[in-house]
């Protein structure tokens, strides 16, 4: 049997029950594959390496060995909460690593989109490496593959990095265990496994992060505007009712005139983006309250500094894509 096809008499895990099943059975296969073994996993705090963690935490504890690498490109908060749900309350066996200046110096004066892509996903895999030397004894490395990457891959889709085994010199064994989940799926086992709502619930979120959305020439300054504001954005649009797919904000390279403290001055566009999708190949702006957007109008202009005008990107996919870069 193909061990990366999904058995048609799987049942779809919908309910907690299920999922608890689940995770005993995949607790109860991790244990035997790797024994007394180390595994070593990247936690970026995303749902599916947050969900491997937890389950591998359950069937391994001090064995599971997380690094945790804050490229200085994540959102407000999210690496302190990496940080206090392995650490501080599962107790996990954590590396945090403060690469920031390094990404954000490798990345300096870098204007093109897929330049910017190509430098900080090599300088992770640098990083990762560099942190795994430092061990000894590891012979299983865990990732966070879910069905839609293998299904992806093999039509080819999208290359995934997680899919197609590993290099001949990492000498490693893969351990997957939700690797025949759709995503759905893994956010009721992750509920199951007690991880909070906005980790199991997080939005889709690209690789380089906030470089991306950061569009032109990074800056250290525009960066933090875009964290800031970022935040106010997932804040204020989170109190909805109902909320959409994706939202998010974008800080462009540019400056327009504004006025503050009765003064001329130069600032950047704070730009809201939020859509809803099934698929992620097409999308619907989402229509945001204009009480939301006046709310976070004032917020960004009055909290963030250098940022003197707020723009809502209300634009279909397509012709628009969801991310700016």
């Amino acid at each position: 049997m193909d061990n990366n096809k999904r058995p048609e008499t799987m049942e779809r895990i919908t309910t907690e029950e299920l999922a608890q099943k689940f995770i005993e059975e995949q607790v109860a296969a991790v244990r035997e594959q790797v024994k007394d073994g180390k595994v070593l996993l990247a936690l970026s705090g995303g749902v599916d390496s947050s969900v491997v963690a937890a389950l591998l935490i359950k069937a391994i504890g001090q064995n599971l060995v997380c690094v945790h690498v804050n490229h200085g490109f994540l959102r407000k908060g999210e690496p302190e909460q990496v940080i206090e749900v392995f650490r501080n309350q599962m107790n996990a066996n954590l590396i945090y690593v403060d690469a920031a200046d390094r990404f954000i110096d490798k990345v300096a004066g870098v204007d093109d989109p897929e330049q910017k892509r190509h430098i900080i996903g090599e300088e992770f895999i640098k990083v990762f490496d560099e942190e795994a030397s430092k061990l000894t004894d590891i012979h299983f490395l865990g990732q966070g593959t879910i069905y839609p990457d293998i299904l992806e891959s093999e039509k080819g889709i999208k290359a995934h990095h997680n899919v197609g085994g590993l290099p001949e010199e990492m000498e490693m064994e893969l351990v997957e265990p939700v690797k025949l989940l759709y995503k759905d799926e893994v956010r009721v086992v992750g509920k199951a496994l007690g991880l909070p709502d906005n980790m199991v619930y997080r939005q889709p979120f690209p690789g380089p992060g906030l470089a991306v959305r950061c569009t032109g020439a990074i800056t250290r300054d525009r960066l933090e505007a875009l964290r800031e504001a970022d935040a106010i954005v997932r804040e204020e649009i989170g109190k909805l009712e109902t909320t959409p797919w994706q939202y998010f904000c974008v800080v462009p390279d540019i400056k327009s005139t504004g006025i503050k403290d009765g003064q001329r001055y130069m600032g950047w566009p704070a730009i809201i983006r939020a859509v809803n999708t099934v698929d992620a190949v097409t999308a619907k702006a989402y229509e945001i309250p204009y009480a939301t957007l006046y709310t976070m109008r004032d917020r960004i202009v009055n909290e963030v500094e250098g940022i003197n005008r707020v723009l809502w990107d209300f634009t279909d996919k397509p012709v628009a894509t969801i991310e700016w870069e």
